[in-house]
């Protein structure tokens, strides 16, 4: 696909749209400020569980990057994070009894920190809410190291098994297996998610980086992650964005955040601007969806025997609606990224992301009055090339899945 035709006006437009999602840093820094308090608390002379090893560290958006600004002041942010015990094995106790051992630390924090809401307890994780002004919860999964098993569950199926070193074994209280000691738990490995998700990207963000280094004199090193955002992580966020919107009223069926910023990051190829992104990967995303045992499969990057879409195969709606919003997407961008007359702009993005949020990012550079002989034509004519595919295309039985049940 040419992606000449993408517009100065509509790249433009979708940097801005990118900054208007963005958070602030002050939230990057108060979710490390948050986890890391949690995991001192831990480490404490007190702690009953310091002699785990318990170590916390952040997952999901804000480990990714792809976090984005709540829609409206009811909205919180969520921070994910995990607590892993690299003392203790699933040989030395249950997914329940560990969530207990980390569930009574936790109501002690909530008490010392003087926390006033009280704290709940998620299908994997224990809830922190913290006061009504801070606008943000933290959900805590409690697990033990999982590296060794999960590299020779893989390599005995004939599967990658490079990212498994930071594999974990997490708690899921509807698990059959939740009060039994066993081998069997839930599996995760939201490190190696994330070294992937950075691999996707890894010569824009170093390059970015570089820049912003040597504009403010710092070492490449020095600069956190969450300084700098490339176009793949500003494509996913506005895609969230326009899920979230196209959604609104049916919430149960929207696609969840990791299947988005799977498909988008195998769909990436390195494209320098925000536009260019956004067409590789909505071109791209349903070429990464397979068929697999006579359903979607969608496999998580780091572990190809978890898949993504499972839920899929109970919810049917759930697989046409992903389906759906792709091509309503692939439809407003398009239209979009072909004009350069900014309320044109402004309105067909609209129409995805919400109003007001078009609204104010058209507002962020409002440009002078022109002439009226002088405006650009509104749409470029349809030879100009900046097209989607019709329709999804089928996918196909995946590759080295051998006997894979």
């Amino acid at each position: 696909m040419d992606q000449q035709t993408l517009t100065r006006e509509s790249e433009e437009f979708l940097e801005d749209l990118a900054e208007e999602l963005s958070v602030p840093p002050s939230r990057y820094e108060q979710a490390e400020r948050s986890y890391k308090s949690l995991g001192d608390w831990l480490h404490r002379d007190a702690s009953s569980v310091r002699q785990y090893g318990p170590k916390v560290y952040v997952q999901g958006s804000f480990r990714l990057g792809t976090t984005i600004r709540p829609a409206n002041e009811a909205e919180e942010y969520d921070i994910d994070s995990v607590c892993e015990f690299q003392k203790l094995s699933k040989a030395s106790l249950s997914q329940q009894q560990l969530k207990i051992l980390l569930g009574a630390e936790i109501e002690a924090y909530r008490k010392a920190q003087s926390m006033s809401k009280p704290l709940r307890e998620g299908r994997r994780c224990w809830v922190l809410d913290y006061a009504d002004g801070a606008q943000f919860h933290m959900d805590v999964v409690p697990s033990v190291p999982n590296g060794q098993s999960a590299r020779i569950l893989l390599e005995a199926r004939g599967l990658d098994a490079r990212w498994t070193g930071t594999a974990i074994a997490i708690t899921d209280n509807e698990c059959p297996t939740y009060t039994a000691v066993t081998d069997d738990w839930p599996r995760s490995n939201p490190k190696g998610y994330s070294e992937w998700f950075k691999s996707r990207m890894a010569a824009a963000l170093e390059r970015r980086k570089r820049l912003l280094a040597e504009s403010t004199r710092a070492s490449v090193e020095a600069i956190p992650d969450y300084k700098v955002r490339t176009p793949l992580q500003a494509a996913i966020m506005i895609l969230k964005r326009h899920r979230d919107h196209s959604f609104e009223q049916r919430k149960g069926e929207r696609p969840i955040s990791v299947i988005i910023t799977t498909l988008a990051a195998h769909s990436y190829n390195g494209e320098e601007t925000i536009g260019q992104a956004l067409v590789a990967i909505l071109t791209g995303m349903d070429k990464h969806i397979l068929w697999h045992n006579n359903q979607y499969w969608i496999p998580n990057p780091t572990d190809p025997l978890e898949n993504f879409a499972d839920k899929w195969a109970e919810h049917p709606e759930r697989a046409k609606a992903f389906f759906e919003w792709l091509q309503k997407a692939r439809t407003e961008f398009a239209q979009a990224a072909r004009s350069s007359d900014r309320s044109l702009i402004t309105e067909t993005v609209g129409r995805g992301v919400g109003d007001s949020l078009a609204d104010r990012t058209a507002r962020r550079r409002q440009p002078p009055a022109r002439p009226a002989l002088l405006k650009t034509a509104s749409v470029a004519p349809a030879s100009a090339g900046l097209s989607f595919p019709d329709r999804s295309r089928v996918p196909t039985k995946p590759q080295g899945f051998g006997g894979a049940g």
